[in-house]
């Protein structure tokens, strides 16, 4: 993630003292926490809390990403191709504008994962993190979306990373506050896995 200069460091320390004494955080509602991953409709309200994780608001995700220390990670799922197109039809992928230099790992955070996504998000956060998993990581996808969610908590509760961030409104918060977006293509499927015995499985 490229380097945003000394400038913005004082916003980043009003920004996170704010959030000390509970004035700032984000202004949304959804269900409570549940126990564990959830399993379907990922569109749908989120809880305010995530257990082992820091929920931040727009400003202060803006202001982690400004100081350039936090690996960004989006979550949103990979739209699949349509089965059974007629021969000779283009099939162009809609773009997805994410928050410049986030890592973009679809399909992460579904309920459950297949052996190979598991493999998959593992090599995508050691890159993203340089394989500390004291680093500080943020997640997000677009409002409403579970798949941020699960993948926060699994990058905390399953490989134990200790300086996690949700971000739950997303690039439709971003977008809203008007920062900067950007055309972002998905990681690659790094080739060790590609040519492992891994298999899609029944998921964990």
């Amino acid at each position: 993630m490229p380097r945003r200069g000394h400038l913005f460091l004082p916003r980043l320390a009003l920004v996170l003292s704010v959030t000390l004494v509970g004035i700032s955080g984000p202004t949304f509602a959804g269900d409570p926490e549940p126990d564990g991953y959830r399993q379907e409709a990922y569109r749908a309200p989120v809880p305010e809390t995530l257990a082992g994780a820091t929920v931040v608001g727009t400003e202060e995700a803006h202001a982690l990403w400004a100081e350039g220390r936090t690996a960004f990670i989006d979550a949103l799922p990979r739209t699949p191709k349509p089965k059974n197109l007629p021969e000779g039809t283009l099939w162009h992928e809609k773009p997805r504008l994410s928050i410049p230099g986030a890592l973009w790992l679809p399909n992460v955070g579904y309920g459950r994962l297949a052996d190979i996504t598991d493999a998959y998000f593992r090599a995508g956060l050691d890159k993203a993190t340089g394989g500390d998993r004291t680093h500080p990581v943020l997640f997000f996808c677009l409002a409403d979306c579970w798949m941020s969610w699960n993948a926060a908590r699994r990058a905390t509760l399953d490989y134990g990373y200790s300086a996690v961030y949700w971000y739950p409104l997303g690039t439709d918060g971003w977008a809203e506050a008007g920062y900067p977006l950007e055309d972002t293509k998905p990681e690659p499927m790094p080739e060790q896995i590609q040519s492992s015995p891994i298999r899609p499985g029944p998921g964990r």
